[in-house]
């Protein structure tokens, strides 16, 4: 299964396939949907002005697909069990009521490009088979080596360790994007590789190489300066042979950076952290514009939440809670929540992480922070600047001086707005301790090299599958 980078994040290629695959079928059921409805392929405008047909389905195929993305269904999907079958049909159940809500949405807005609740729901209904179906065959053909990149990994100590994992399908891990043909021995490295797992190449790396189909060699050693073959090595990189560092390949396989292997060499001579001008404006009038549209539609959301914290705390007591927190280049700014603690909570004055079932938490607040409504007030700091829809999690002043001290490269997340959504908040739980910390900025590290406005909408629509199924809340 071979990636291709596309706006600086890695993407994996049969999961760009199956999108093409799906965003097809999706678009083909509009028409199946006319003709259930209307006996007839044709579909003609009545008044003059309002859009052929096939501009509305191509509007309503991509809004579909936008609900497929927020329930991450074009992400490695999780073990094969017994329940496979019946959680693929419910996650594009889900995917589909999301795709009709975004519908209803755009209609209000756009009533011209309407297909017709008929059209509708034959069109729905034939797309949910057809998709679940497709999906059945997709995983079990993506699961198989022969859609996944065969790698030889130069090295056999504790990193190549890590690329085996710890999985009982030992050379073909699961949901990995990769199949290891073998590890290669390297002396003066104590190797922790079983010795089945083991190859000996010889001299003719380029020549195993091509005997064996090996279209990637992963460098997992942590001295490069013992035993380190550069020319054979060169001659597989010229001989397309991909050759890659054990940073750059963990980047593209986790979608992070690894913090215990990262060094100020790699960040300044490797691809990111480059933002143009063109896309900093672009960013911004995106903060802007989903703020207004986030404020319009939940502003009765809003008005209701302030209402119950008021009503909970006895009709006393704030509604909303001010903290400082750490933004761009290191300047603090002051966060708007909604209240979900009781008044006081840190009587000793003291930063304090919030614990699982943490008792300072209030009713109303167990429920806000579940589905995230008490992080909306933060579209106040968007408007102001302070953040952006995407972005790492702003931190507290005294956190902050305390991790960078503890924490290489802490401080670099600061190199962008903070935001209400993250990249790492999708692929971690709740951080809450300095290991969260840690763990969640290698992340963070992975957004501030290679963040754009496509990858800003991809974490957007995705957050919605972290409100919908409650991930890491504390």
């Amino acid at each position: 299964m071979s990636t291709v980078k596309l706006f600086n994040h890695h993407f994996r290629t049969p999961f760009l396939f199956l999108l093409f695959i799906e965003f097809l079928i999706i678009f083909a059921s509009t028409y199946v949907g006319v003709y259930l409805r209307f006996e007839q392929l044709a579909w003609q405008p009545d008044l003059e002005g309002i859009p052929d047909f096939p501009v509305k389905a191509l509007i309503y195929s991509v809004i579909m697909i936008c609900g497929m993305i927020a329930m991450g269904q074009y992400q490695t999907p999780g073990a094969q069990g017994r329940y496979f079958l019946p959680n693929v049909a419910v996650r594009i159940i889900i995917s589909l009521l999301l795709g009709i809500l975004g519908l209803v949405v755009v209609y209000y807005i756009f009533p011209e490009i309407l297909i017709g609740r008929g059209v509708i729901g034959y069109s729905v209904a034939s797309a949910l088979i057809s998709l679940v179906l497709i999906r059945l065959v997709f995983y079990h053909t993506v699961d198989s080596r022969i859609l996944r990149k065969r790698i030889l990994v130069f090295g056999a100590g504790k990193l190549a360790k890590n690329i085996l994992g710890n999985t009982q399908r030992a050379l073909s891990p699961a949901n990995a994007s990769y199949v290891i043909h073998g590890f290669i021995e390297v002396a003066e490295e104590k190797t922790e590789i079983e010795e089945k797992y083991l190859v000996k190449p010889g001299d003719d790396l380029i020549g195993y190489c091509e005997a064996y189909e090996i279209e990637e060699i992963v460098l997992a050693i942590e001295d490069r300066r013992k035993k380190l073959p550069v020319d054979a090595l060169l001659e597989c990189k010229l001989s397309n042979v991909n050759v890659s560092d054990f940073v750059s390949f963990w980047e593209r396989e986790k979608s992070m950076l690894r913090l215990d292997m990262l060094n100020p060499s790699w960040m300044i001579f490797n691809d990111g952290c480059k933002q143009s001008g063109i896309n900093q404006f672009l960013c911004r009038l995106f903060d802007v514009l989903i703020s207004f549209v986030i404020l319009g539609f939940m502003l009765p959301v809003l008005i209701l939440t302030a209402l119950l914290i008021y009503i909970e705390s006895g009709f006393k007591g704030p509604v909303f809670y001010k903290q400082t927190r750490v933004g761009l280049n290191g300047e603090t700014f002051e966060l708007m929540k909604f209240r979900s603690m009781i008044v006081n909570a840190e009587k000793q004055g003291e930063a304090q992480w919030a614990q699982q079932n943490d008792v300072r938490i209030t009713r109303i607040g167990k429920f806000i922070r579940k589905v995230r409504i008490d992080e909306l007030p933060q579209i106040l700091n968007i408007f102001r600047g302070d953040m952006s829809i995407v972005g790492p999690r702003p931190e507290r002043p005294e956190f902050v001086n305390e991790l960078e001290e503890k924490l290489p490269f802490y401080s670099a997340r600061h190199r962008v707005k903070p935001g209400l959504a993250g990249w790492a908040q999708l692929k971690y739980p709740y951080g809450a301790s300095e290991e969260d910390a840690y763990n969640k900025l290698q992340y963070d590290l992975y957004y501030v090299k290679n963040h754009s406005l496509v990858m800003d909408i991809l974490v957007l629509l995705q957050t919605v599958e972290v409100i919908i199924l409650g991930k890491g809340v504390r």
